[in-house]
């Protein structure tokens, strides 16, 4: 770097110096004889005063000028280099006072594009300084365009890792975490393809490259794939709308259709659920896109309804303290959450007393073991005060006719 930067002020000195001792008008448009524009400028480096590379051409350019571009080339790695630690070292000190966990990320994203920026700049200042041919200056276009679209593309390509890294940070369970390595790969895939069809259509346009029979093929390609997999992409979308609104997770009991059960797995093309007879169910994720879909599992409680029924010769008494029992027996109990209890109905063969139990909680075994429970105390207790139930009965009136 120090050989570099000593070039660098030696060139503007020999520059200087070769204006000050060569004589002025020399030639009518200004400039010595024998001598261009481009001879004179004091960032040459010196090298147009050696002879070898002064009198030597290539493609009908001297030598010296090669020579000089290969120096500007240097000069812009070191100046990337020397910028890229004073950006990294502010850009540390800055991620020091905001805690974040993904600073190193930021960091990594910023890092590289500053470096291929501040190069591109410095060496297309440097480059510029000289006269190219036509050729020559069409190559160096080109070159600039195809490096700064790399770098556009770099950072958005780091983007994506960086948003899909964020993603998947804030999955809060490891379902979700399971569903993800399934589902980001694949995004972040289609994304990173799309994004480099798009970078090549648009460097190819700039570099005056015809895209249009490319843009035709593309739309023709795509309309076809469009229509052959339009199944497979529905079912990758209703996969997306699974993953991101999360009506259900694993292991929770859904009813959907006529399929109720629980949901064993969630894939890129279907829902599988093992139902209540054991049966395993695959279901489109396009289908549980478009359906209604209960989640059983999520309900705050079970609620059970209760019809008790007492004979109609049961004394009122026996009723009402029918009524402050299953209060005594189901009131008391840890998860209830909610109790009516109401003698509601003369019904066709009992007096009717309607139960409504919330039970807190979704497990349905423990809900039938506290039913089992609950009846059994009831029938013990109902023994134990003389109460019958009714069951189901009608009475049958013969009438007799005279002379039959």
């Amino acid at each position: 770097m120090a050989v570099l930067l000593g070039m660098a002020f030696w060139s503007v000195w020999a520059g200087a110096r070769g204006l000050t001792n060569t004589p002025a008008a020399v030639t009518t448009n200004g400039w010595p004889r024998g001598q261009g524009k481009l001879d004179l400028h004091p960032l040459t480096f010196g090298l147009d005063q050696v002879a070898f590379l002064r009198d030597n051409t290539f493609l009908e350019q001297p030598l010296w000028k090669y020579a000089a571009s290969l120096v500007y080339i240097a000069l812009a790695f070191v100046v990337a280099w020397l910028i890229d630690i004073i950006v990294n070292g502010w850009l540390k000190r800055w991620a020091a006072r905001i805690p974040s966990w993904h600073d190193d990320w930021l960091l990594d994203l910023l890092r590289g594009p500053v470096k291929v920026v501040v190069f591109v700049i410095f060496l297309n200042v440097g480059l510029n300084i000289f006269e190219w041919p036509d050729r020559a200056q069409l190559f160096l276009s080109h070159a600039f365009i195809l490096v700064v679209s790399f770098s556009v593309t770099y950072v958005v390509l780091k983007l994506v890792d960086l948003m899909i890294g964020l993603w998947r940070e804030r999955m809060a369970t490891a379902q979700d975490k399971v569903f993800a390595d399934q589902l980001l790969p694949l995004m972040s895939k289609a994304a990173k393809v799309s994004i480099l069809i798009v970078a090549g259509l648009l460097t190819a346009d700039n570099l005056n490259i015809r895209i249009g029979s490319a843009l035709a093929g593309l739309s023709i390609g795509g309309l076809a794939l469009g229509l052959a997999a339009q199944d497979t992409v529905a079912n990758l979308f209703g996969a997306v709308a699974i993953f991101l609104d999360k009506p259900f997770n694993l292991g929770d009991r859904i009813k959907i259709l006529s399929v109720e059960g629980v949901v064993e797995s969630i894939g890129l093309r279907s829902t599988r659920v093992r139902n209540l007879d054991g049966h395993h169910v695959t279901i489109p994720n396009k289908t549980m896109g478009n359906e209604i879909i209960t989640n059983i599992t999520r309900r705050p409680g079970i609620k059970t309804e209760i019809n008790i029924g007492l004979t109609y010769e049961t004394p009122v008494e026996k009723v009402r303290r029918a009524t402050l029992i299953l209060q005594e027996i189901l009131g008391a109990h840890p998860r209830t959450n909610d109790l009516i209890i109401s003698f509601n109905r003369f019904a066709d063969s009992a007096l009717n007393i309607f139960v409504v139990h919330t039970w807190s909680g979704t497990d349905v075994k423990a809900h039938f073991a506290d039913m089992q429970e609950f009846n059994l105390k009831i029938k013990e207790r109902f023994d134990a005060e003389k109460i019958d139930f009714a069951f189901p009965s009608q009475t049958i009136y013969l009438k007799s006719q005279s002379g039959n």
